[in-house]
Parts: C-alpha cells; structure tokens; sequence
C-alpha cells in the first residue's frame, strides 16, 4: 500500500530541498572527485532513500510507482550519480526480491538493502548479452546442495561497493517458453567472484560500474532467487519492466533542469547588447524543450499508473523509456546550443548534463530494445484480438 498523499507531499518537499541545496551546490565536486561524499551518502540514508520503494515491513518508505515517479523527477534534477547510488536498492536488484523472494532471502536482505546498510548490484549484462539476455554466458551447474556460477559479467553499476550482487546465470540451453535462466543471490567476499577496476566513463562521475568474475562461485541452493529456476527470471524482467518507468521520470528530470538552465542563461547573457533570450531562434529552441519536457511528464506519469493498476506493464513502460530518453537527449543538446560555445566548457551544468544523458538510452534496455518491444506487442495484441473476434485477413487477388 502506497503512503497518503499528504505523507508523501512531505517526502517529495525534503528531497527537493536536500537536492537543490544539499547536492547541486557540490555537482563540479562530485564530477572532479568522481564519488558521491560521505556526508551526502549519509544524509541519503537516514532519508531512507535507499528503500523508498521497499516495502515498509522491511524497514522502507513503501512508495508505489506513482509515487516513485514523482521522487525520480526530483533525483534527476542533479547528478545523476546521486540516483545511481540508491537506485539499484530501490529498483531492479530490490524489486526482485520484494516480489519474487522467498521468506528466507526477503527477511536475510529486504532491511538491510532498505537501511542503505547493504548495497545491491544488478548483474545481467555481459559481453555478447545486454539488453538480451539470450545471448547470456555465464553458467550456473547443480552440485549437490550447491550452485557454482562461472562467468564475467561487465558495466555493473555500484559492484566496486556491492555488498550483494543479484546474478544472472544459465541454468540449461534455452527452450519454448523456458529460457534457461536463473538468478542467484551473491554476497560480496564469497570465494572466487572478483570485482575488476573501476570503469572509466563518458559520464555520471561518482556512479561507479565495473566488471564482476565469477570463478567457481559456489552457493547454497537457498541463493536462487524465487527457490526455483523460472522465477527468479520472470521476477527480473518485471522489474525491469518497472525500472524503465523510473528512468523515463529521471530522464524528464534532468530535462527540466536543462531547460532552467537553459532559460536562465538566455534571459541574462546578451549578444550586441541584447539578451540572446530575446532572439526568436533562440526562443524556439527553449519551446521545443518545454515541449518536450511537458510530454515526458505526462507520458511518465500515464505509464506509472498504468503500471500500478495492471493495466500495461510491458508496452507503457518501454514507450515512456523510449520517448523520455529520447528527449532529453535533445533538450540536453538544444541546451549547450543555447549556451554557445560556454555550453561546451567543464564545470558548466549543461555540458555534464550532455554527457551523462547519454547513458539513458542505452541501460535497461537500448532505444533499439524498446521499439521491438512496443512494436512486437502491438502486433501480438492485435492478433489476439482478432484471433478472439474470428478475424481473418481478406484473401489477396
């Protein structure tokens, strides 16, 4: 059960707050630093926002997705690090275990990863298998009570400070309606799984990925997610499913900010005497990102609902990512326009803004992903439809 709109007003206001006057002033610190403080970590937690989205018997905020929304909205408006840090304790990695999880695993992990106590990674891309999973290598083999998992998995945000990694692993070659894919719980430190050296990325400075080795990792047979193989994959994709509405409200986040920024540069900075704000061409470029920005929110919070209600959880959800993602990749661009060439200096909002975007349309799910998935559920919807109405195409001439 969500928390009361009054209640949740409150938390939305204080993270507002704690964004805007906590984490913007110290942005060009984060970037430089390439890590989030200590005091702001802290600050993060005793907000409980590493379980804004756990349940509250576990020790979180409870928030449902219409509501989680909102909060990303806010998150977005500031490096997008802050939400990286958290994110994965509230998204794909918690979520499976909210939904999916025996009582065993959610009483063992659910409050610690909602305390901030314990950091979860999510673990499915490796080389040769990202936004499809079919392509997955690493292995997972019966022995005995145990599983042991051999693999290598890349891009995986936070494994430098995980304290648990959720892992996908092949648990036999695939097959109609089975993919043969499992997904085990690994603690940090269990023998033979190695985190490598800490990525070096275009951006999102202080959001750390890395490779993670999987050498003869043995676990008990209560680390497979669900107790059985089919559930622990069926748990992943629906909260994948879910975390795509959430990055489409990131995304519409930092579109905003954008275009504050983009807004407030044009109406104090002046060309030949006069504010560029003044310039029509210019003026159409800060249109077309409050358009965009506009169509985001409404598309995010129409695809959270409907997530919420039952009533789409598949095509809703990869559209909103698709589209917001997409747009803010052309609000952050319209924005270092706007700013000439001081848009494209370090140390400027909108030139980390450009580059840390980028990543939106590639993680949980590529653009290319979401418009198979949008296209081939249009079709199969249809086709069920008409297979029910007894519709058959008209024979060709």
């Amino acid at each position: 059960m969500s928390v009361s709109a009054e209640d949740f007003g409150l938390i939305r206001r204080q993270v507002r707050d704690f964004v805007r006057d906590e984490v913007v002033p110290r942005e060009i610190e984060i970037m430089r630093a390439d890590r989030i403080p200590d005091d702001l970590r802290s600050a993060a937690a005793d907000m409980g926002l590493f379980g804004y989205a756990i349940p509250d018997e576990w020790g979180g905020l409870g928030l449902d997705l219409t509501q989680d929304v909102e909060l990303a909205m806010e998150l977005g408006y500031t490096t997008l690090s802050l939400r990286s840090m958290f994110g994965t304790n509230n998204g794909i990695a918690g979520q499976v275990l909210v939904g999916f999880g025996t009582d065993s695993q959610k009483s063992r992990w659910l409050a610690r990863i909602a305390s901030g106590d314990v950091v979860a990674s999510f673990a499915l891309t490796e080389p040769g298998a990202g936004s499809n999973p079919s392509g997955l290598r690493t292995r997972a083999r019966r022995d005995g009570d145990s599983w042991v998992l051999d693999g290598r998995k890349q891009f995986i945000t936070n494994a430098p400070i995980a304290d648990l990694f959720v892992v996908f692993a092949r648990t036999s070659e695939p097959r109609p309606k089975n993919p043969g894919i499992a997904v085990f719980l690994v603690p940090a430190g269990t023998p033979g799984l190695t985190v490598g050296p800490k990525d070096a990325k275009m951006g999102q400075e202080g959001a750390w990925t890395a490779d993670v080795l999987l050498d003869g990792v043995r676990v008990p047979a209560d680390a497979l997610v669900g107790g059985d193989e089919a559930a622990g994959y069926r748990a992943a994709m629906t909260s994948l499913a879910r975390g795509r509405v959430h990055i489409a409200a990131l995304a519409v986040g930092t579109a905003q900010r954008a275009l504050d920024e983009s807004v407030a540069y044009a109406t104090t900075n002046t060309q030949g005497g006069t504010p560029i704000g003044d310039f029509q061409l210019v003026q159409a470029m800060l249109a077309d990102q409050q358009t965009g920005v506009l169509a985001g929110r409404a598309m995010v919070r129409q695809a959270a609902q409907a997530y919420v209600t039952g009533e789409d959880r598949r095509i809703a959800p990869s559209a909103a990512k698709l589209f917001c993602t997409e747009m803010v990749g052309t609000v952050a661009d319209l924005a270092v326009q706007v700013h000439g060439g001081a848009g494209y200096m370090r140390d400027i909002p909108v030139e980390r803004i450009y580059r840390d975007v980028r990543l939106l349309r590639l993680y949980e799910g590529t653009s290319e992903i979401q418009r198979l998935i949008i296209g081939g559920g249009l079709v199969r919807q249809a086709s069920a439809a008409g297979n029910r109405a007894g519709f058959r195409p008209p024979t060709p001439v």
